[in-house]
């Protein structure tokens, strides 16, 4: 031991040594340690020295760290050294540096409170954690809770989960999130959503029974215990809470800074809302129960949005608006109680003021007397053996006695809400089993050192006390008691519990052991709740009619002081005493300790309220026992009342004993809490307060170390001390400390090779055990090993490094002796090379001048001859320049002098010219002017008026003439006017009679134009409403016309683009192929450096092709997601279905009978009627769960009765047509007849005519054939001859006239043939007489014959289309049968909805009717589109067939004209179309069976099959042929209905063996090739060119030639992207369990990752074991999977779709658990895991699957890597891992170097300082900040064309498949 104890105290040791601030602090020796020296030399972190002396009794060397390998482990157990310091430093290190709030301790979960959301309780961490085992995964929570589940299905027993810390530590979370695990894991066993309500009940509990304290915002102050029961498959079925003494006081005291319980903060938010305006409240600053901590807003905290989700969750768990109204009454009525000021009339008795208002809304709420409330409050009833007296109450114990009943009724109104979530959370089905939460709501951390009366914390008085730290104040009285009671119990099941943890596992190991000295409380727990102890003696006291705390503290000195070491008097006081408890000595102060363990309540005042009106109250206090004090009688001081002297007789005796007390109840609720723990097996989870001021993730060591020492961590931390703390399984030892092995140590026997290590590496033997499976160490010996270890590696290192430097450096001297040869030799022949250079350039430069002057000198002669040339040029041209300058410059002065005298000339004219003009006009002026004088002379003159006369004269003689004139026509004149006037006066009397006579007829006219003008309006109101109507009419048929040009328009745009859709869709599957080998390059290209970089251009070109295919894989991935929830809803319904049916069977027993209906609603099932199927399965569903509305019920009968109407009148109508048909056929019979006669008449006589010409034509050949060989023995007719010559086209021409003949005489048959067939149609074939003659007419026998013939043909005819017509007539009527049993269905059917909506609420019913109303028009909406459908594939099939008919026309017009050899074939030529004939009578690849073997043919060929068996002994996809073959014949006969039966058959009996067999990889796999080849063939012989590129001749012949199936091809296709997507959840289920062992654990490269000591919760070994998963595992299973799929013909492609899914889902797995586990982030892990992802790169490449994407799925993992095993410390580096690190988010980088964990001592830890440079680097990335892969995404899936090569007549159906009844064809 000493020897052990030098080597390990050496220089560079680390130490813990004591501190005041830090408690401990981390030292380093600076010199050896020897025995026997009395102090040590120490270097502090800070640089300092310290002499640390050691005793010299005890000689206790300080704690030694563990080395760094150990910091920071995930169980604090599997430290070497397990001390204080050690937990301590361990949680710093985990919380600080690391963000990790979870550390193991053994069986204990540490939580340590971080104050900041974590994404770490999302549903991918709940779905990482399940199914786990509890060691595999880092610390948490859902860690715990898993475990408690496992052990629950596991072992069949109760489990219990305790939760307990300070107030403020996170317990309330950590609860939560466990039941929320639960919810999640489990489900639920019905529809009543348990796991919702179970978390609902945290909102109302929260709100009533949490509140403000100064630790915490949402301390709770009550204790909650939940069990929440399985059923017999571990789902909820249930849940019962169980609430244990609520903290009361704080309704009527808050301290500083502190609130009363949330929901009253709540209703004074929410006082303004219209429904509590009669509660009569305000603000919280206006009652007293809420103001007296002066804190009533919490930051953050929207207490009116809390009061909504409270609300919310009692709706959610049935209590309803009316129950909620009368809770807030009564809360509300504790508030107005609660200011209900009470007065001092006088020192002994107490008043309140009347018309007090917050007494009388308090009675008003409550439905109280306010008169009895008020002298209650200050007055009590005291009874004596003979007397009753009414005693008035002093003011302070009135108020007492306010808020004792303001407690009481708070109390009982905490238990009546828990009382019916209770009954919410309670179900019928039968619990198995049950997990218990143990929630510690809050610490009751009391602080009694303030003024004012010290309120009983009664908070968790039961339980929840039993969980928080052990209390010590100043003052402690019966709260602290209680509590340390409590914890004294809890520590002592919890230190049994560990002790036999780990005796138990002492003893599966089978090793030597002795009991383990722990400290026992059990002595403690005596003292106090034994017989005559601490609480006996407390209750005995209260039942003394005069006892009082001081004569307490007597008895407890007198029967304890001397007996017990535990309990102890202090010197200065009478009345303390102290408990020496596990944790620490607690001096208690007496005060108070009788008063709060009575806790009474006046009984008069519970009999007030028991009195009230109010029904909730009444409710709360039905069951209200009578309180009376348990010390009987109190006499009072003075002021008593005399009631009554006669003794209450009617008393009951139950009266006479006592309540008990809180003690009492404490300790019975502590035992029945203690009896439930035992029974069930303990989780223990220990939340831990990092400070005191909640910064996020702030570690205050002081704060920690006291929570750590009283909530029994470091006891359990002791305990593994004592014993064997280290535990090693014999394969991880050998692993580590193999390096300490010599070569002969290691013998085949592993287990006795570590015993003969450990003998010579420990001398002790009681440092280690052996056990079965185990080595077992003593504390300590691990880190000495570890140094062993790491002193052998450090010399192994410089051994090796000294090796590498000579090595390394005699390589550089040689490198440097062969560079400074290799210097010196190219320097000499460099000088060498120089020299010749020299003399060669100097020969060559005498030459050079040589001939350079000549050149020189040359060059100057022409130079100067040159400018003597040009001299001489440019002067002689300056010369003629001049002169002709100047000989120009004198003839432009000639001219402008010729110009000039030119015009000075005109300038003289012109002037000239001017003065003449003037000269003449002066002298006319002067002439004129003369001749004006003379004519005014002569105007003065007397002849001159005498020849004016004259003139006048001649004038008036002519007027005179024309006056006589004048006069003669005025008499003329007046003679005819007397005339007139005369003949006027006799027309004027003509005309009045006349008048008068027109005076009477227009009277009458009148009156009858009155009649004419009403007549005339009538006509144009009715002209204007027939305007009116036609406008109508003409707009309703231009709306008609436009709405049908729209529909047709729109049709047609949706048929186009239908096509387009179809066809961009193959363009797109078919450019798949093309761009995933562009993006895969382009990948490479991007990830992978090279030398040669892309061009810009390239790269943004594979840039948008990507993008555009991820859009794409997007909008694929929707459609598929939405496809396999489809599946999912079906699968539901099915399972619905099936259970219904088991139901009905099993209430049902017997013989019944099916629907006859059923079969053939089935054989109308189309594409559509799988979606049809399940939307109507959910509709019925909801119809018989919800209703339909009233109104709508009668509306649909009122459109069944229309229905039936309209049925009605299509049957008369149906009747009428046939009736008027009958009577047209009689009328076009009796007019045939009449016009037969006459046509056969003409055809006979041109017959006639025809058949003597005929026989005409026959003599002349005849006569000439005669004279022809009469001629021939002359030799005139000789070939060549003119008379040969001119016969010769003389029989041409009457064999030419004979050929039309003919043909005339063919065409009148066959008119005459159809015309027989339609007198048989017509039924008058009966008249003898025209047949008769037409028969004797035929006077040729072959013309008889052919007649017989055409008459029977047309027989046959006809009776073919008269037993079309009878089996169209059946049809029809089968059809109108069908319709009205369904509208008879539906009647009934509305009939039973109407029925059920009558019963249901208005709300529902509501929701109802618009849900129906809803699922009406859809269903409408898909009929139309049905029919429209129909219509279109109609239209499709008629023009193929009219294309196919117009084709073999053509070729039957060929042959007849090719085939025209006898005049019978062309008789009988036009009966042959009607049946036409098939051109190939060899096997065309079809099957034919009969529609009753249709079930046979799917039962054989899908449900029964064996895929092993097929896909061993038969081609691939022979199924999927067969089907095929026997859909072409279908398609082959036009049979519609075959064809919808075989498909739907065929989709359902797939979907049916996969649901049966779903987990079977081969069926799925199976049946998932045999789909995609259905869908293959479905593509190659549809018709389509697009798929008919590839084809043989051969296999376009038998493409499809009737039906279009796309939509069903769609149907089809949507089935194997469900197939595909089972076939990827089943690879995953059995590949999950292989991925974490095989990649992470199991250590494929042996020795580079070594074993790090675990602790208690042991993980699993990286050594493979047999049973164990390797990475060998995983590619043996790949390659199974890969082999089978091959063997099943799955196409290639799809192939890789599936291995690139699988190897995402690899790395997703790998990675995740890679970020849950700590002890997986190393450097060799690093190694591990790149080494096993270059093992499935090269799986790919022997697969040839490289190309498929799926090694890029493995990036983020190859990624976190390297992250792994970079360097870590530089910016550099920093720099250098974002950019290397792109498919990783920055959590997930975060959180890697976070976990990066040395496991040797020469590699370094991750500094904070550089993971915060790492965030700085990448915060500018837009990315989820989900930390974890989705494991359960799937990538779309496509299903690219790739035809087959089988010839379908080659396909033989083997025996072995029981298919006789098919027939080739």
């Amino acid at each position: 031991m000493n020897r052990e104890l030098e080597y390990m105290f050496v220089q560079a040791a680390r130490v813990w040594i004591p501190d005041a601030e830090d408690v401990w602090k981390s030292a380093e020796l600076i010199k050896d340690y020897k025995n026997g020296d009395a102090s040590l030399q120490l270097l502090l972190e800070d640089g300092t020295n310290l002499e640390l002396k050691l005793d010299p009794k005890t000689n206790n060397l300080p704690y030694l760290r563990n080395p760094d390998i150990l910091v920071g482990e995930n169980d604090l157990t599997a430290l070497s050294y397990l001390h204080e310091p050690a937990v301590l430093h361990n949680l710093k290190v985990r919380f600080t540096d690391s963000k990790l709030i979870y550390t193991y301790c053994g069986i204990v979960l540490v939580a340590i409170n971080p104050y900041e959301s974590l994404p770490i309780y999302g549903s991918d961490i709940i779905n990482a954690y399940s199914g786990q085992n509890m060691g595999d995964m880092d610390p948490h929570i859902f860690a715990v809770a898993e475990e408690a589940y496992k052990q629950m299905a596991r072992d069949e027993r109760n489990q219990s989960i305790i939760v307990s810390g300070e107030s403020g530590a996170g317990k309330t979370v950590s609860a939560k999130y466990a039941m929320r695990y639960f919810a999640t894991v489990s489900g639920s066993a019905s529809d009543a959503n348990i796991e919702e309500k179970v978390l609902a009940s945290n909102p109302i509990m929260e709100a009533i029974g949490n509140a403000k304290t100064t630790r915490n915002d949402n301390s709770s102050r009550f204790g909650k215990y939940i069990e929440i029961g399985f059923d017999s498959r571990y789902r909820i079925i249930g849940a019962n809470m169980r609430t244990y003494l609520l903290e009361k006081s704080r309704v009527v005291f808050q301290a500083d800074e502190e609130r009363n319980y949330h929901i009253f903060y709540q209703l004074c938010a929410a006082a303004h809302l219209p429904e509590f305006k009669n509660l009569r409240l305000s603000s919280a600053n206006d009652f007293l129960y809420t103001r007296q901590g002066r804190s009533p807003v919490i930051d953050g905290v929207d207490d009116a949005k809390e009061l909504c989700t409270t609300r919310h969750a009692f709706t959610l768990l049935g209590i309803n608006e009316s129950s909620q109204v009368g809770l807030f009454q009564v809360l509300a009525a504790i508030l107005h109680l609660g200011n209900v000021e009470i007065k001092e009339r006088d020192s002994d008795s107490s008043l309140i003021p009347p018309n007090n208002r917050h007494l009388t809304a308090f009675c008003e709420l409550v439905g109280v007397a306010y008169q009895d409330m008020s002298q209650w409050l200050c007055h009590r009833k005291l009874k004596t053996a003979t007397e009753t007296y009414i005693k008035p109450l002093p003011r302070l114990q009135a108020t007492n006695a306010r808020d004792a009943l303001s407690k009481h009724v708070y109390a009982k109104l905490f238990n009546w809400i828990v009382e019916h979530v209770n009954k919410a959370l309670v179900t019928n089905v039968k619990q198995h089993s049950f997990i218990g939460v143990l929630d510690i709501y809050g610490c009751v951390c009391l602080d009694l050192t303030h003024s004012g009366p010290s309120p009983f914390k009664d908070h968790l008085v039961t339980l929840v006390l039993l969980f928080t730290r052990f209390e010590t104040f100043e003052i402690n009285s019966f709260e602290q008691f209680c509590i340390n009671y409590a914890n004294e119990k809890l520590q002592q099941q919890f230190n049994m519990h560990v002790f036999k943890l780990e005796q138990e596992e002492y003893m599966r190991e089978q090793i030597p052991w002795t009991l383990i000295d722990f400290y026992d409380n059990q002595p403690c727990i005596n003292l106090i709740e034994a017989k005559m102890g601490v609480l006996d003696l407390l209750d005995e006291e209260c039942r003394m009619p005069k006892g009082s705390d001081d004569s307490w503290a007597q008895k407890l000195y007198n029967t304890h002081l001397k007996t017990c070491s535990l309990f102890e008097k202090p010197r200065m006081s009478n009345r303390a005493f102290i408990i020496q408890h596990f944790a620490d000595k607690v001096e208690y102060q007496c005060d108070g300790f009788l008063e709060k363990n009575k806790d009474t309540v006046n009984e008069e005042q519970i009999n007030v309220m028991k009195a009230s009106k109010f029904d909730l109250l009444v409710q709360l206090f039905h069951d209200e026992e009578k309180v009376t004090s348990p010390t009987g009688p109190v006499p009072g001081t003075g002021g008593r009342t005399r009631l009554s002297i006669k003794p209450d007789k009617s008393r009951d005796s139950s009266c006479k004993e006592h309540k008990k007390t809180v003690g009492c109840q404490f300790r019975n609720s502590l035992q029945m809490l203690m009896g439930t723990l035992n029974a069930t097996t303990p989780h223990y989870v220990r939340c831990i307060k990092p400070n005191d001021f909640k910064l996020a993730f702030s570690f205050d060591p002081k704060r920690a170390v006291q929570q750590l020492r009283a909530c029994g961590v470091l006891e359990t931390i002791r305990i593994s001390a004592a014993g064997f703390p280290s535990r090693w399984t014999y394969q991880e030892f050998f692993s580590r400390y193999r390096v300490l092995m010599k070569q002969k140590d290691v013998l085949p026997d592993m287990k006795l090779t570590c015993k003969n290590v450990l003998e010579k590496l420990v001398e002790d033997q009681d440092k280690y055990q052996f056990g079965k499976t185990k080595i077992f160490f003593r504390a300590g010996q691990v880190a000495y090993l570890e140094k062993l270890r790491a002193d052998k590696l450090r010399v192994a290192c410089i051994r090796i490094q000294k090796t590498i430097r000579c090595w390394l450096a005699r390589k550089k001297f040689l490198r440097k002796r062969g560079a400074a040869i290799t210097i010196q030799r190219f320097t000499r022949g460099y000088q060498a090379r120089c020299l010749a250079k020299f003399m060669r350039r100097t020969q060559a430069a005498t030459i050079i001048q040589k001939y350079q002057r000549m050149c020189v000198e040359k060059k100057r002669y022409q130079q100067k001859q040159a400018a003597a040339l040009a001299m001489q040029t440019i002067l002689r041209a300056y010369q003629a320049r001049q002169l002709y300058q100047t000989l120009l410059r004198e003839h432009k002065a000639v001219l402008i002098q010729k110009h000039i005298r030119g015009w000075l000339a005109r300038c003289w004219y012109k002037r000239c010219l001017e003065a003449i003009v003037y000269l003449q006009c002066c002298i006319r002026r002067m002439r004129a002017k003369r001749e004006l004088k003379k004519l005014k002379i002569e105007a003065r003159s007397v002849e001159h008026f005498k020849k004016l006369n004259k003139g006048m004269e001649n004038k008036i003689m002519q007027l005179q003439r024309k006056i006589d004139e004048q006069n003669k026509d005025h008499r003329l004149i007046s003679e005819k006017l007397v005339g007139l006037e005369s003949s006027y006066a006799t027309e004027t009397e003509r005309m009045r009679a006349e008048l008068s006579r027109l005076r009477g007829v227009e009277e009458d006219a009148r009156s009858r134009a009155n009649q004419v003008s009403s007549l005339l309006e009538e006509l144009e109101k009715l002209k204007k409403e027939l305007s009116v109507t036609q406008q109508e009419k003409k707009s309703i048929e231009d709306w008609a016309h436009t709405y049908r040009n729209q529909m047709e328009k729109v049709l047609s745009e949706l048929k186009d683009e239908n096509g387009s859709l179809k066809k961009e869709k193959d363009d797109l599957n078919r450019r798949i192929q093309e761009q995933s080998q562009q993006m895969t390059g382009t990948f490479h290209a991007l990830l992978i450096p090279h030398h040669n970089i892309t061009t810009p251009f390239h790269l943004l070109t594979n840039l948008l092709a990507l993008r555009h295919q991820r859009k794409w894989l997007v909008r694929c991935s929707r459609y598929q997601n939405l496809l396999s929830d489809h599946l999912h809803l079906e699968e539901k319904y099915d399972d619905l279905k099936e259970e219904m049916a088991r139901s009905s069977n099993m209430s049902k027993p017997g013989h019944r009978r099916t629907d006859s209906t059923h079969s053939s609603n089935e054989s109308e099932y189309t594409y559509n009627s799988e979606y049809a199927e399940l939307e109507e399965g959910s509709r019925a569903g909801e119809d018989m769960t919800r209703g339909i509305d009233t109104s709508l019920t009668l509306k649909l009968q009122k459109r069944v009765t229309e229905l039936e109407q309209e049925k009605q009148s299509l049957r008369n109508e149906l009747e009428n047509k046939e009736e008027q048909f009958q009577r047209a056929r009689a009328r076009d019979d009796a007019e045939f007849r009449k016009a037969r006669g006459a046509e056969l008449e003409y055809e006979s006589l041109k017959r006639q005519e025809l058949e003597s010409e005929n026989k005409k034509l026959r003599h002349d050949l005849s006569e000439m054939r005669r004279s022809l060989l009469a001629d021939a023995a002359t030799g005139a007719g000789a070939p060549g001859s003119p008379a040969y010559k001119v016969l010769l086209d003389q029989l041409n021409a009457s064999c030419e006239e004979l050929e039309v003949r003919k043909e005339e005489v063919l065409i009148l048959r066959s008119q005459l043939v159809s015309q027989k067939e339609a007198m048989h149609h017509k039924e008058t074939m009966t008249e003898p007489s025209v047949f008769a003659d037409d028969v004797n007419k035929l006077k040729d026998a072959d013309e008889l014959k052919q007649a017989y013939v055409g008459l029977k043909d047309t027989n046959r005819l006809l009776e073919h289309q008269i037993q079309t017509q009878r089996r169209t007539y059946d049809s029809e009527v089968e059809f109108l049968r069908g319709e009205l049993q369904n509208v008879k269905e539906e009647n009934n059917r509305q009939q039973q909805l109407l029925a059920q909506n009558l019963q249901l609420p208005p709300e529902a019913r509501i929701e109802a009717s618009l849900q129906h109303e809803i699922t009406r028009l859809t269903n409408e909406n898909l009929d139309l589109m049905e029919q429209l459908e129909k219509q279109d594939r109609t239209i499709r099939k008629l023009k193929k067939q009219l294309k196919v008919y117009s084709k073999r026309i053509g070729e039957m017009g060929v042959g007849q004209a090719e085939g025209q050899t006898s005049p019978g074939q062309m008789v009988e030529e036009p009966i042959h179309p009607v049946n036409i004939p098939r051109r190939e009578k060899d096997f065309q690849g079809m099957l034919e069976y009969k529609k009753e073997d249709e079930m046979k043919l799917v039962k054989n060929l899908i449900l029964e099959l064996k895929p092993r068996g097929v896909a061993v002994n038969l081609i691939p996809g022979l199924p999927a042929y067969i089907l095929f073959m026997c859909l072409r014949h279908a398609d082959y006969l036009n049979d519609d209905q075959k064809v919808r039966t075989l498909l739907t058959s065929t989709i359902n009996s797939i979907k049916k063996i996969l649901k049966k067999r779903g987990d079977d990889f081969e069926t799925v796999s199976f049946w998932l090739a045999n789909t995609c080849r259905f869908l293959h063939c479905l593509k190659q012989y549809s018709g389509d060119e697009a798929f008919m590129k590839l084809n043989t001749s051969r296999q376009n012949e038998h493409c499809l030639s009737n039906f279009d199936l796309a939509e069903y091809r769609q149907v089809i296709s949507d089935l194997a992207i469900q197939i595909y997507q089972q076939l990827i959840k089943c690879l995953e289920n059995i590949l999950l369990s292989m991925i974490v062992p095989g990649m992470l654990e199991h250590e494929t490269i042996q020795g580079v990752s070594g074993v790090k000591p675990t602790g208690l919760r042991k993980r699993t070994s990286s050594i493979a074991d047999e049973g164990t998963y390797t990475l060998d595992s995983i590619l043996r299973q790949l390659s199974a999977f890969h082999s089978t799929m091959c063997q099943h013909g799955t196409d290639p492609e799809l192939i890789k779709q599936v291995v690139k899914q699988l190897f995402y889902i690899i790395g997703a797995v790998t990675l995740n658990n890679l970020l849950l586990r700590k002890d997986m982030c190393s450097w060799s892990k690093g190694m591990q895991i790149r080494y096993n992802v270059s093992q499935l790169e090269e799986w790919l490449r022997d697969k040839g699957l490289m190309t498929c994407g799926a090694k890029e799925t493995l990036e983020p993992l190859i990624q976190a890597a390297q992250l792994l095993q970079v360097k870590k410390k530089t910016d550099e580096d920093a720099e250098a891992i974002c950019s290397m690190c792109q498919a990783l988010t920055t959590a997930q980088i975060v959180k890697v170097l976070n976990l990066y964990t040395p496991v040797n001592e020469f590699e370094e830890r991750v500094s904070v300082a550089f993971i915060r440079t790492i965030q700085t680097h990448l915060r500018d990335r837009c990315e989820s900040p989900q930390l974890l892969m989705d494991t359960k995404m799937i990538y779309p899936v496509t299903f690219p064309f790739n035809p087959s090569c089988v010839a379908l007549e080659t396909i033989q159906i083997p025996s072995s498949l029981n298919l006789s009844f098919l027939t080739r064809v």
